[in-house]
Order: structure tokens, then sequence, then C-alpha cells
């Protein structure tokens, strides 16, 4: 009763200056701890993911420590996959970028000689050449050589935050035996944040693979360079939603136009188009939003968001830490009940109304 009067006692105004300013002092400190924040979210997202196993074990009758134990091997096999990947990944794009340099200078001079013929002004093909020269095209590689020291080094936080993490998830799951029912409801918003984490990525890992497959094989078939590097790319992309299907289709459109002709370039695209629109925009997003609760546009919206907060890895991240968020302001709000709905929750439609629906 008291926290109600206060409240009313507040003006609108003033309370929405004093939301937007908390807002802002937490989102910067986001961003100047990116560095650290981004692997400690991978961490909690893979643990959360792996989480599962270790109850399975409990309920059959194995001590804690050994459910714990699961949880943590299972994250690291789950992590060494993707670094395994990744690094292979990177190793071969730089190989392939490196061995043909020759191909993408006789483009670029092609383009630029075309470019003239066309009465388009000289300082454009120069400046379109010098995009694509050796020299760019080398700084780029090397400017991605130096970025993967630094995903090592979040890789080794990652190790470290899924060992204490998964070590307490035995504890975590004895809270509400230990303090009572009174902690329930809590219990249940993270229990069910868990749960929409874990549905979102496997929806998407499900049509990643999926597209991966697809384009892949098309690219194999087409005789394009490194397909598989291709498919891994398309398979991280699909974590990003909505872009995440142009960010995979460049790299191999602008390959096969330069290995091969202007031909197989516009089929890579229209392979991609048709495969990854299809799956990627058209279907995919309604499986997600009916997993995770989420609008398009705010789903859209977390992406260019949490990009900007925390960096690349807030692409992948955007779905989970919007739950979140939404999670801690919102659902332990009564009076918020319409702005979950609005961000696209059904649940959170009053059981009247929801009878009467």
């Amino acid at each position: 009763m008291t926290s109600e009067r206060a409240r009313a006692s507040i003006p609108p105004a003033l309370r929405i200056l004093l939301v937007l300013s908390a807002a802002v002092v937490v989102l910067g400190g986001l961003w100047l701890s990116r560095g650290v924040f981004g692997p400690l979210a991978i961490a909690a997202v893979i643990v959360i993911i792996c989480y599962p196993i270790g109850p399975a074990l409990v309920r059959r009758g194995a001590p804690r420590w050994l459910g714990s134990t699961a949880v943590i091997l299972l994250s690291y096999v789950v992590v060494a996959i993707l670094a395994l990947l990744l690094t292979w990944a990177i190793a071969e794009f730089v190989r392939l970028v490196t061995s043909l340099m020759p191909e993408f200078t006789r483009l670029t001079l092609d383009i630029s000689a075309w470019l003239e013929e066309m009465g388009v002004s000289a300082m454009i093909g120069s400046q379109l050449s010098s995009i694509f020269s050796t020299s760019n095209i080398i700084s780029w590689v090397t400017t991605l050589s130096s970025s993967t020291l630094s995903v090592g080094m979040a890789f080794f936080f990652v190790l470290a935050y899924v060992i204490f993490m998964g070590v307490d998830t035995g504890r975590y799951g004895r809270a509400e035996q230990v303090f009572g029912r009174r902690i329930r409801p809590v219990m249940d918003r993270m229990r069910s944040y868990c749960a929409g984490v874990r549905r979102y990525f496997v929806v998407n890992a499900s049509f990643g693979i999926l597209v991966a497959i697809i384009d892949g094989v098309a690219l194999y078939l087409l005789d394009v360079p490194a397909p598989i590097v291709w498919a891994i790319l398309s398979f991280v992309t699909n974590f990003v939603p909505n872009i995440g299907f142009v960010l995979g289709l460049v790299p191999p459109a602008v390959l096969a136009l330069v290995t091969n002709d202007w031909v197989t370039a516009v089929i890579v695209v229209i392979v991609y188009i048709v495969a990854n629109v299809t799956l990627q925009v058209l279907i995919q997003p309604k499986f997600v939003s009916d997993a995770v609760g989420l609008t398009l546009t705010l789903s859209f919206f977390s992406v260019v968001f949490w990009t900007f907060v925390i960096g690349p890895l807030g692409a992948i991240l955007s779905i989970p830490l919007t739950l979140l968020v939404r999670a801690l302001v919102l659902e332990s709000d009564p009076d918020a009940r319409w702005l979950r709905w609005l961000s696209g929750d059904d649940d959170a439609v009053p059981e009247a109304k929801a009878a009467v629906r």
C-alpha cells in the first residue's frame, strides 16, 4: 500500500524521466563492459540450453554433483564444436581470399573499365577499385586474423564462466525447497525465461541446419569454392533475426562472381532468395514468434539495439537479452500486462479475457 502511494505521488512525466535515466546508466555500463558481458551472456545461454540434462539425471537417482558435472561437460562439448567449426571456417576463408588476390584485382579493373565505357565518372571507378584493391583486401584479412585473438580470449572467459554456472545450477534448483512457496513467482518467471531461450535456439538451430544444407549443396553444384565455409556462415547468421540472410548471402555471391561469372553469381542470389527468404523470412519468424512470444517488429529492433550496445554478439543474443529484460522489468509488474501483450506475450491477457477468447 505504501509503495502504491509513493508511486502515485510521483508525476508520470518525472517517473518516465527517472526510468529513462536509469536505463541510460545501465546501458552505458553494458557498453563499457561489453568485452566481459558478451562472453558471460554466451556462457549463460549455453548453460541454459544444456541445463535439462542435470535435473534429468537427478530424477533418475544420480547425485547432484553428477548432474552439475554433466551440465558442464555437455556445455564444453557444445563450445568445442562451435570453436572448431568457426576456427576451421576462418582459416579456410583467409586461405581462400589470399589465393584469389589476382582474381579480385582483375575483377576490379574490369568493373572500372566497364564503368568508364558507360560514361560513369572516373572518380567513382577509382573509388570502387580502391575498395576491392589488394591492399584493402589484405587489410580486411589482417583485421579478421587479429580479431581472432580477441575471440580466443573471450573463449577462455566462456570456459571459466561455464564451470562456475554449471556448478551453481544445482544450488539454484534447490532455492524453492529452501525458501518455500513465497519465491515461487520469481522462480516460475526464470523457468519460463529459460524455457523460452531453449525453444528459441532449438527452432533457430533446426532451421539453420536445413538452410545450411540447402545452401552448401547448391554452392557445391555451382562449383563455388569452399561451400562448407559458406554453409557454416549460413548456419551462424541464421541466429541473427531478419537480416542474417543478407549477411550470409554477400560473401558467396561475390566469390561466385570472382571465380566463375555473373550468371553463377545471379544463380547463387536466386537460390539464396528462394531458400533463405522462404525459410528464414516467411516461415521461421512465425515459429520463433510462437516459441518466445515476441513480435516480429520487436525481434528486428532488438537485433539493431543489442548490436549497438554490446557489439556483434548482440545480434546473436538479441532475443535472449530482450526476453531477459521483459522478464525482469515487465513480468514482475501486474500493471504492465498490456506492455507484455504488445511485445508479443499472449499469456499476458487477463484470465477473464482469455476465457472469452
